[in-house]
């Protein structure tokens, strides 16, 4: 084992050694949370228009983004991934066995993940319990853990419409799932009567319950796993206005027009609530930055000027008519600062 993990090492420093040494006319490649995605297309747009070479940039979700990242350091690699959560521990120890142990992340600003519908849907307000409730496997009922036999929302609560639970989400590979599952699912089922007695008889066997039970999304039908774009959740939700679905903001905030926002716990998504901590389910975004191919992908230096400038980043900037929710001042020109110089990040735990 040891002999492998230094063949491994060796192999990768070679490679960069050779990488680090030549200049590649290729364009910019970047992976990663279909979230993070419209922005990050945004700034290749306006890089492009000033002059520069556009990045490709691919929809993979955080988790398929950060295999693909972490897989070497070289020109068949990405230089950039989006990311819907903060690096894993996992991931990092991917990175690092596979040569990619000089890593800038960087803090893009907050997003909230929306529950939405159709404009023509009835518009209703649900607490992280009934979410729990409607889109988990198991769910407590009379004391004791069964199969979901919740079918229409008004079955969870008498206050809730009588239309069929469907709910268009993300799948397992995404940041976002990674952040529904967290801010939402388990924090509905701690909530419960059921998880809060476990919790005071067995902590041990809560810890194990939460990470199970709370995070397990059902398969019976009315949650839909819809894939990386979350632009076709939209088209799904025009079809159906008793249907709805779960993605970031910013893809609500691109489609007011047509959706309408859920309020989670009485209160709606909006730029405001996302930034002052009262929306419920919100998260940072990040962006990660290979160091080793800075200075040998071709204008990769002036795209992440562009990408942390005011401009971009900054408030009234152009990502924050997309959707974004910035930085206070403070936090951005830290980020901006820290970014430019190339920081490299610390080990995740």
């Amino acid at each position: 084992m040891k002999y492998r993990l230094m063949m491994a090492t060796a192999v990768a420093a070679v490679s960069l050694s050779a990488f680090a040494g030549t200049s590649s006319a290729r364009e910019i490649k970047i992976v990663g949370s279909s979230t993070v995605f419209p922005y990050t297309q945004a700034v290749a747009e306006e890089f492009a228009n000033k002059g520069g070479t556009a990045p490709t940039v691919e929809s993979t979700g955080t988790g398929g983004g950060m295999k693909i990242f972490c897989q070497g350091i070289g020109e068949q690699h990405p230089d950039i991934t989006g990311a819907s959560r903060a690096m894993k521990a996992s991931e990092y120890e991917l990175c690092q066995k596979n040569g990619v142990t000089d890593v800038t992340e960087v803090l893009l600003g907050y997003d909230g993940l929306s529950i939405a519908n159709s404009r023509k849907g009835k518009k209703f307000n649900l607490s992280k319990p009934q979410i729990y409730q409607a889109l988990a496997a198991e769910v407590p009922v009379d004391g004791k853990l069964v199969k979901n036999p919740y079918k229409k929302w008004s079955d969870i609560d008498k206050t809730l419409p009588a239309i069929d639970i469907v709910a268009y989400g993300p799948p397992p590979t995404s940041g976002t799932r990674d952040a529904f599952v967290e801010l939402a699912m388990q924090e509905g089922c701690e909530d419960l009567a059921y998880f809060k007695d476990l919790k005071k008889k067995d902590s041990k066997a809560f810890k194990k319950a939460v990470k199970t039970t709370c995070s397990a999304m059902r398969q019976d039908g009315p949650f839909i796993e819809a894939g990386e774009n979350d632009n076709l959740i939209v088209q799904r939700l025009v079809a159906d206005p008793n249907a709805v679905g779960i993605f970031g903001y910013s893809f609500l905030y691109e489609n007011q027009d047509k959706l309408q926002p859920l309020q989670v716990g009485g209160v709606e998504p909006s730029m405001e609530t996302i930034g002052d901590g009262s929306y419920g389910i919100s998260r940072p975004l990040f962006i990660y930055i290979k160091n080793a191919h800075r200075n040998v992908i071709k204008g990769m230096e002036e795209f992440i000027k562009e990408y942390v400038s005011d401009a971009a980043m900054g408030a009234g900037g152009y990502l924050s008519e997309r959707g974004l929710v910035v930085l206070p001042d403070d936090k951005l020109k830290s980020t901006q600062t820290e970014t430019l110089k190339g920081k490299k990040m610390d080990a995740k735990t």
